[in-house]
Order: structure tokens, then sequence, then C-alpha cells
């Protein structure tokens, strides 16, 4: 095993442990949050299957990007919702089982989503573009819906001990996922700097400003859903989107870098808006003084 294979083995584990943490507290109920709410369920697929791919799509050929950058929006862009959303959600504030509902729904439509998004796409740019089905359930099933499915069922066992171990489950796929996210970003760092310019920087900006702007807008009254939603829109997975890149594009390997950049820019971006919400939360809850 190379060092390249060591990493993505350590990022695999670590996002694996994580759902699995989230699995070891989740419930039926957190799964299916959506389903009992018809108009948040239309609002959130809207947001995250429609208005970024169009916007990403516009974009693209709106200006002239590097071919990796035009390549990376495009795939990240009908990649929604990372397996390790849920954990941001509940840090910036958000509803944890409207985050857990949202990524098993977006998980399962993703199966059939991305393929036609892939057709459709092409026919817009008259270019083959493709991703099996089967390709597309295998990534994710692995990275969201097994893991998910695991350790709810080890909560339905023994629910004792799943409450024990969830936190040092979470604390050993932190570990492994700081590690091997830092192992990859120093591997990939040279190729990501190379792209910055012509609009790279910018354009990933604006996409994660416009991811957060709808899922804010969309996300109903409620201040948890909203954060939720609107964090849900901007944040992309980035194992679709490379996995999306090399099915099409296996010449081109900057995709990678561009990714990665799109990771630290989304990360960046977000933080003023989490702090915002946060802030607007706490102030709520705040007992007016008489």
């Amino acid at each position: 095993m190379n060092a390249q294979e060591l990493v993505g083995l350590v990022l695999k584990t670590s996002i694996f442990l994580t759902v699995f943490g989230f699995g070891l507290q989740a419930t039926r109920d957190d799964v299916g949050y959506l389903l009992r709410k018809p108009g948040l369920l239309v609002r959130s697929l809207v947001a995250v299957f429609l208005v970024m791919p169009l916007f990403a799509i516009f974009m693209t050929r709106a200006f002239d990007y590097d071919r990796a950058v035009t390549i990376a929006l495009v795939a990240l862009a009908i990649s929604p919702v990372p397996p390790l959303l849920p954990r941001r959600v509940t840090k910036a504030g958000g509803r944890e089982p409207y985050g857990i509902g949202l990524m098993v729904t977006a998980t399962v439509l993703s199966i059939v989503f991305i393929p036609l998004a892939l057709d459709v796409i092409g026919r817009i740019v008259d270019k083959p573009f493709a991703m099996a089905a089967g390709a597309v359930a295998k990534l994710v099933g692995v990275s969201a819906l097994l893991p998910l499915a695991a350790g709810m069922a080890f909560h339905a066992v023994s629910p004792d001990t799943a409450n024990r171990i969830a936190k040092p489950v979470a604390r050993v796929a932190t570990v492994l996922l700081a590690l091997g996210a830092l192992a990859l970003l120093i591997a990939v760092f040279p190729v990501a700097w190379g792209l910055i310019g012509n609009g790279t920087i910018l354009v990933f900006v604006v996409f994660v400003v416009v991811g957060l702007a709808v899922g804010h807008l969309l996300g109903g009254p409620d201040p948890d859903e909203r954060v939720t939603l609107a964090l849900s829109t901007a944040c992309r997975h980035p194992a679709l989107a490379m996995a999306i890149a090399a099915a099409n594009f296996p010449n081109e390997k900057r995709v990678a870098g561009a990714v990665i950049l799109y990771l630290i820019l989304n990360a960046l971006v977000s933080l003023p808006y989490i702090s915002w919400q946060r802030r607007i939360m706490k102030s709520s809850t705040t007992p007016a003084v008489v």
C-alpha cells in the first residue's frame, strides 16, 4: 500500500466512523424527519438538487475558467450533501435530525439524480458525460447509508453501549479525519495553488455564498432548519465530485486540487454565516432583563 492509498483509507475510515457515530444516537424519526414535513422536503430538494446545478452551469457557460475548475464546479454542484454534514450542522446550531434526514434523502435520490444530471449536462454542453447508477450507489452507500444503518442497528441491540461509545467513536473519527485531511492537503496543495487566478477563488466563493443564501431563504421561519438547509446547500460531496470527474475526465488530474480549494473556501466563507446565526439564536434564547 502506497502513501496515497493509505491516506485514502484513513479518510474513508474516518468518514465511516463519523456516520456510524451518528447512527449510534439516531432514531427512525431522525431518518424520516423530512418525510413528515413535505413543504420543507420540497424546498430542500429545490435548493440542493435544482438551484446549485443550474447556477454552476450558468457560471461555467458565462465565464471561461480553467478546465479543472470548470469540471470541479459542475461535479460538485451535482454531488449533494456530504456524509459529514450532520456534525457540521450540530456545531453550527442547526437541527441534527433534519441534517440526518436530508443526508439520507439526498443520498438515496443521488443514485438516480447524478446519472440523469450528467446526461442532461452532456446534452447542454454537447459532450458525453456518464456515471453508472451502480457506481454512485456503491460510493454513497459505503460512505453514508451503510455506516448509518450499522450504527442504528447497534443502538437497537444495545442502546446503553451505543450511548457509551458514541463520544469515543467520534473522537477517533475526528483524529483520523484531521490526519487524513492534512496529508491530502499537503499532497494536493501545489496543484490547488496553481489553479488560483482567472476567477477561480471568486467563482468558488460565489458558489458557496449562493448556496448559503438559497438555503437560508428556503429554510423557512425556523432558525435551526434555516441554518441546516443553508449549510446543506453550500456543502457538496467531495468524494462524489472527484469520482464523477475521474469517470468522465480521467486525464484531468488537477480536479482534486480544485475540489480541495473549494473545501477550504467553503469552510472560510461559511464561518461568518455560522457566527451570525449563532448570535441570532443566542439573542433569541436570552431572557429579557426587566
